[in-house]
């Protein structure tokens, strides 16, 4: 008990008495986990005598920096994230006296939809490479910058219409999934390029993951709402979000499939749909037991009628964890334990 006591006494003495002005969670990152955590906030808020936390949707890679740039009440106490934290970041927190408690809390799909006033289209991620890298290979072998204008110049069975994809910017979780699942997937069916990754890593990666810049894939911000509208309002465009965001604007937008499996839970959950990840949060460990409520928060997420098969945030398009995994996970959660990065 004086162990336990003096644990929560540390941060106190550490932050010094202003960082008490601040009685409420303060939670940024990642656009497709925001309306999973703004859900638990709302609820932690009417359930509890805590003030309802504070969620920004900043991006997965904007909430990182944010997060691991120190402790104290300017900066925030949960970072959101659409994918797991890199070493970079990682060490950047350690630099910074920042503990990361991770929270892994289920899986997402990125889909590729468009306006349902539209054809649904087939799509293979090799055909997603050809379309939306920058660089790609001719029938020589030869890298070249990317000439395709319309789907049909990459397969006469794709539409004739100019290849226009709405999507997040570079700071965004779902950008990096994107293209390592995406991209990388399509890439990596040319045979010689992925031989390159045994012989010149660096060179693949770059060719694999990085997007074309000519007007063919438009950064749309952070903001996978507006995408949707501008899908609506343009029935030619395509745009990438999470699995969420189509579950809550099916009267709307339709996902395309890719690779012959269609973006639904079932073909998530299953691992079949080929562009799915893995979505977390990341709780300050130097912050819990400064301000208030953030045990009580991690509690609130991780109770079965929260994250479970018939939680309220399957009704919003979390993709859950199983039982066995949700059980090992509320446990480290729960008990804090720090991040352990392999």
């Amino acid at each position: 008990m004086f162990t336990r006591s003096i644990y929560f006494l540390l941060p106190l003495l550490f932050f010094g008495t202003s960082s008490l002005a601040r009685d409420q969670i303060n939670i940024v990152g990642s656009s497709t986990v925001f309306p999973f955590s703004t859900a638990v906030a709302e609820r932690f808020g009417k359930s509890t005598d805590f003030k309802t936390p504070v969620v920004e949707s900043t991006g997965s890679g904007g909430g990182m920096k944010l997060f691991c740039a120190g402790t104290g009440a300017s900066t925030p106490d949960v970072t959101n994230a659409s994918r797991r934290i890199k070493k970079s970041e990682a060490d950047k927190c350690a630099k910074n006296g920042v503990t990361p408690v991770e929270a892994k809390i289920g899986f997402d799909g990125i889909v590729i939809a468009n306006s349902r006033s539209a054809p649904n289209l087939e799509l293979t991620l090799k055909q997603i490479f050809l379309a939306l890298a920058k660089n790609i290979p001719d029938a020589n072998e030869n890298i070249i910058p990317n000439p395709f204008l319309n789907w049909s110049e990459i397969d006469p069975s794709l539409p004739d219409v100019r290849i226009e994809v709405l999507g997040p910017p570079p700071t965004s979780g779902t950008r990096d999934a994107f293209a390592e699942l995406a991209l990388e997937g399509g890439c990596k069916e040319f045979d010689f390029i992925k031989t390159m990754k045994k012989t010149d890593k660096a060179a693949y990666k770059a060719l694999c993951h990085t997007v074309r810049e000519d007007g063919a894939y438009i950064e749309a911000g952070e903001n996978d709402n507006l995408i949707v509208q501008k899908l609506e309002a343009n029935p030619s465009a395509l745009g990438v979000f999470g699995y969420s965001f189509l579950e809550q604007n099916s009267d709307l937008v339709q996902g395309s499939l890719v690779n012959g499996v269609e973006p639904e839970f079932e073909e998530i959950a299953s691992g079949n749909y080929p562009i799915a990840r893995s979505l977390y949060f990341y709780v300050k460990k130097e912050h819990i037991g400064v301000i208030p409520g953030i045990p009580e928060f991690m509690s609130e997420f991780t109770k079965e009628d929260t994250w479970g098969e018939d939680g309220y945030l399957v009704d919003k398009g979390l993709i859950p964890l199983d039982e066995a995994s949700r059980s090992q996970w509320s446990e480290k959660i729960n008990n804090f334990e720090p991040l352990e990065m392999n």
